[in-house]
């Protein structure tokens, strides 16, 4: 039957081809995965992985964040809300423990829910239960005590990070117990010293909604800790590493800034590494963290994966290495407060 149409198949019988080892190929053997065998320590697991995308990815961050940690550059953490929420604190403290954290940076959510933790050992309610009420976001304790742990703080001069810290492990003095402060990484940073900041934008928190919160004070806590920040990135040059880790808005607007300010003082910012890692790539992180900060010199590492699996994976690798380098060593490269270098 002939076709009705007016136009015909185009003839291929002219087509050109050429010898397929004469081509560019972005994909070869050498760089396949191998396959598992089941006795596979965790360092065993991540060198059998693809040499391909994300496979390549993680074992950039890996050696980043080992030469941060050879070099004594800093390694300085972004936490959003839901990493404290699907249990990572106990691990974020154990990378503390380890030297792999000099710093690290809050949204307001985290610092909450961090807190919660180390008061009842709970956190994350059901908003859709409470919000027909207007019950939501109105825990007494949590209001009250952070509330006044940040107005001391701006009374005191200090960040919101370093207040909240002091303020769990002063509880005591207080009548207040933090039953679980083990696994708070306020309170393991205070003991270690080690600097927290908390970054707020008024009204996004549960605690501004309690009669206990003061914008003034608030305002003077955050801002304190938003100047530490810069001078922690200033410190980002030649080899140290950020990583934003679920904060889609708050962190990566704080970095940006941050990086901005300290160029703009003077000072060299270059050759360093960002990575985002959460299980949506979005558009602040990836243009304020990856791509902005480190278009002239550095690396940035996109990884995609929830943070249960994937900060996990991350922190036994660190730490499977350094026990390979040096076995029967000191974990902690920085020490706790009292206790000498």
């Amino acid at each position: 039957m002939d076709s009705r149409y007016p136009i015909k198949p185009l003839d291929f019988e002219g087509i050109s081809t050429y010898p397929l080892q004469t081509r560019k190929s972005k994909v070869h053997a050498e760089m396949f995965g191998k396959a598992m065998d089941g006795s596979e320590n965790i360092l065993g697991f991540v060198s059998k992985l693809p040499h391909i995308l994300a496979g390549d990815n993680l074992r950039s961050l890996i050696r980043a964040v080992l030469y941060a940690y050879s070099s004594r550059k800093p390694i300085i953490w972004g936490l959003g809300g839901h990493v404290i929420k699907v249990g990572l604190g106990p691990v974020i403290v154990d990378l503390m423990k380890s030297g792999f954290v000099t710093g690290i940076a809050m949204n307001g959510s985290a610092a909450i829910h961090d807190f919660e933790v180390a008061l009842g050992g709970a956190t994350s309610e059901e908003v859709e239960e409470q919000i027909g009420e207007g019950r939501f976001g109105m825990a007494q304790e949590t209001g009250e005590y952070m509330n006044g742990a940040i107005t001391e703080a701006a009374s005191n001069g200090i960040g919101m990070g370093e207040g909240l810290g002091t303020f769990i492990h002063q509880g005591i003095d207080r009548g207040i117990v933090f039953d679980y402060r083990d696994a708070s990484i306020l309170a393991e940073a205070h003991l270690r010293n080690i600097p927290v900041t908390v970054h707020v934008a008024i009204g996004t928190d549960i605690i501004h909604t309690h009669p206990d919160a003061s914008g003034k004070a608030l305002g003077l806590a955050t801002y304190h800790d938003f100047r530490l920040f810069c001078s922690m990135t200033k410190e980002l040059d030649s080899g140290g590493v950020f990583l934003n880790v679920g904060s889609a808005v708050v962190l990566p607007e704080v970095f940006l800034k941050a990086v901005s300010v300290v160029r703009n003082l003077g000072y060299r910012l270059e050759e360093f590494t960002t990575a985002n890692l959460d299980f949506i790539q979005h558009y602040r992180p990836t243009q304020n963290v990856l791509k902005r900060p480190t278009q002239n010199s550095g690396q940035a590492i996109a990884l995609t994966g929830h943070h249960e699996i994937m900060i996990p994976l991350i922190a036994a690798a660190l730490k499977g290495s350094l026990a390979r380098s040096s076995p029967g060593t000191p974990d902690a490269r920085q020490p706790r407060t009292g206790e000498k270098g």
